[in-house]
């Protein structure tokens, strides 16, 4: 049951950008808001139901790996469509949808004269869903995935006022500066995946204490590299100060 929680922890935030973004010609602006923040909401007490089923676990049996479909696959190596849920992954949960939550909240009064409050909705129940997959993902293709969504949502929610010059010019420096970090990840799993022939968290894991000094270095250099992005850290913090 905690895994069912999880996946709807996912589903709500995702659901909730499609309905609105496919809908935002005749969905009514307050209708737009509520399907906003219900799925965020919902999502937070699904992730309260997931950590409680995880915690009528035995403590050595507190990380919990589920897959709905294979979803690509060459050869030998095949990708799932899976999840992996465990106390930090949760926690992470429980952070995103919270925090979340009361953004989406604030929001409808902060937006409430806007006449394309209905798009950034979307978007703003987009970024969520995207994190959400960077944190339960169970490889590093998912992960990748959930980060680069997050970068299309920032750039779309930074540059949501595009007729003012200072979002249009923050949201462009926002997508260049991160696609620096995103070469880093980009490259940093392609090493993965040439050094160990999989992209699973728990492959990589176990192969990594065979890898070569340079070899881990490297990865975890280019790693680095990556996590400088998102969080605007030095030397890629310059596109925050423009938002």
């Amino acid at each position: 049951m905690t895994a069912t929680w999880a996946w709807l922890v996912l589903l709500f935030p995702l659901l909730g950008s499609l309905t609105i973004g496919l809908n935002f010609k005749v969905l009514p602006a307050k209708a737009a808001g509520l399907i906003g923040i219900s799925a965020i909401v919902a999502a937070f007490v699904c992730g309260i139901l997931a950590v409680i089923g995880l915690q009528g676990e035995p403590s050595e049996s507190r990380h919990i790996a589920s897959s709905l479909w294979e979803y690509a696959a060459i050869g030998d190596f095949k990708i799932n469509l899976g999840i992996y849920i465990d106390p930090l992954s949760l926690f992470m949960v429980l952070v995103v949808t919270g925090v979340s939550s009361l953004i989406h909240i604030y929001s409808i009064g902060y937006m409430e004269h806007d006449a394309r409050r209905r798009r950034f909705f979307a978007y703003l129940n987009l970024f969520v869903a995207a994190m959400l997959l960077l944190v339960l993902a169970d490889n590093y293709l998912g992960l990748y995935v959930g980060w680069e969504g997050v970068g299309l949502a920032s750039y779309l929610l930074i540059g949501f006022w595009s007729h003012k010059p200072s979002a249009a010019t923050a949201a462009k420096k926002a997508f260049v500066v991160n696609r620096v970090g995103d070469i880093g990840l980009a490259l940093a799993l392609a090493a993965m995946f040439a050094h160990t022939g999989t992209l699973s968290y728990t492959g990589v894991f176990a192969q990594a204490p065979h890898l070569a000094a340079a070899t881990t270095t490297l990865i975890g250099l280019l790693l680095r590299l990556a996590a400088c992005g998102k969080p605007a850290q030095v030397p890629l913090q310059p596109w925050l100060a423009a938002t």
